[in-house]
């Protein structure tokens, strides 16, 4: 079974969004830009936290 993993060469911060696009198939700069825009939509808190949270419990790729 294929687990999500944060992407040690598609990263631009931490590879919670390369490792996601990785998983699900997409581009990752689709990914990024929906990101972006969901952001501003939600009032940025919501998503920061999310991502933080990622960022911890995420294990990196070929861990």
């Amino acid at each position: 079974m294929k687990s999500i993993t944060r992407s040690k060469t598609n990263r631009k911060v931490a590879g919670v969004i390369g490792g996601l696009a990785n998983y699900t198939k997409m581009d990752s700069t689709i990914l990024r830009v929906l990101f972006i825009i969901l952001l501003f939509v939600t009032g940025f808190f919501p998503l920061l936290i999310a991502y933080g949270l990622l960022v911890f419990v995420l294990p990196n790729e070929g861990e």
